[in-house]
C-alpha cells in the first residue's frame, strides 16, 4: 500500500509547521543523536519507510494529534508500524541541553506551567480546568523567546511551585535571573509585589508589577504557539510519552523561530 505524505516541502510545510530547511536540520540532529548511540533500529527487518518520512510521521503525530489508524493509510504503512516509529523516534526529537550564559552576560529567563490534559492517569490528575492534567513547567529565554529547559510533568493537581521544586529546572537556572508569577513565592525566582491587606502597592511597585506582567506574558505567547502542536491539547502517550512530546515540540517551536 502506497502512502501520500513524504518528506517534501508541501508535505512538510502543510503538515508539520516546519519550512524545509528546517526539517531538513531536524533530520540533521536526529542523525547525529543515532550515530551517538541513541535509540537507533537495531537488528532486525530495515524499516519500510526512510529516516525523513519517519520523522515527518511523528511531526505530523504531535502536530495534527490524529490516531494511529488515521496516520497508517497516509503513510502507506500499518497502525504497529506507526507506534513503533513513534516509540523509538519520540525520544530522538528532544530539545538541547539548555545553553549556559556567556560569563559577564546578564540573560533573564522566565517560568510557567501549563495544563496538558493527557489520559494516562498516573501521570495526570484532576485539576483546575477539569480534567485530568499534567503541569509541564517550561523555562523560555525572554529575549529570543525560545525554550530553555523543559521539566518532567507532575500530575496537574499540584501547584507551580512544588512543580518546580520537584524538577531540575532550579539546577539548570542556577546564576540566571528567573521571571514568574505569583505562584512561585518562596522559591528565589523573581515574583510580583504582593498587595496585603491594608496596605495598598506604592506607585513604584504598581509600575514594577505592570512591567513584569509585560515580560512574563511572552511565556503565555509561547505556550499559544507550542499548542498548535495539539498533541498538548490532548495527549493520548502512556508514561514518558508526554515528556517526549513536549521535548520534540519545544524542539520544534525553536526550530521555527530561529532558522
Amino acid at each position: 500500500m502506497g502512502g501520500v505524505l513524504r518528506a517534501e516541502p508541501v508535505w512538510v510545510e502543510t503538515f508539520a509547521g516546519l519550512r524545509m530547511r528546517q526539517f531538513e536540520s531536524l533530520v540533521r540532529v536526529v542523525r547525529v543523536v543515532r550515530e551517538r548511540g541513541g535509540n537507533g533500529p537495531g537488528g532486525g527487518r530495515p524499516w519500510c519507510l526512510p529516516l525523513p518520512d519517519r520523522i515527518l510521521l511523528v511531526a505530523v503525530y504531535y502536530r495534527t494529534n490524529l490516531t494511529m489508524r488515521q496516520l497508517a493509510p497516509l503513510f502507506g504503512v500499518s497502525t504497529a508500524t506507526v507506534c513503533r516509529i513513534v516509540q523509538r523516534l519520540g525520544p530522538l526529537l528532544a530539545l538541547d541541553a539548555a545553553p549556559r550564559p556567556a560569563p559577564g552576560v546578564e540573560r533573564l529567563w522566565i517560568v510557567d506551567g501549563t495544563l496538558v490534559p493527557v489520559r494516562d492517569r498516573s501521570v495526570g490528575a484532576s485539576s483546575r480546568n477539569y480534567r485530568f492534567s499534567a503541569n509541564v513547567q517550561v523555562v523560555i529565554d525572554a529575549d529570543t523567546r525560545l525554550v530553555v529547559a523543559t521539566a518532567r510533568p507532575v500530575p496537574g493537581n499540584k501547584a507551580d511551585a512544588h512543580a518546580w521544586r520537584a524538577s531540575d529546572l532550579p539546577a539548570t537556572c542556577a546564576g540566571t535571573t528567573v521571571l514568574a508569577d505569583g505562584a512561585y513565592l518562596n522559591t528565589g525566582l523573581v515574583v510580583p509585589h504582593r498587595k496585603r491587606a491594608g496596605r495598598p502597592l506604592l506607585r513604584a511597585q504598581e509600575e514594577d508589577n505592570a512591567e513584569h506582567r509585560r515580560v512574563r506574558a511572552r511565556v503565555e505567547h509561547t505556550f499559544a504557539r507550542m499548542k498548535n502542536y495539539k498533541i498538548l491539547r490532548d495527549c493520548r502517550q502512556k508514561g514518558d510519552g508526554l515528556h517526549h512530546a513536549v521535548q520534540a515540540v519545544a524542539h520544534m517551536h525553536n526550530l521555527a523561530r530561529t532558522r
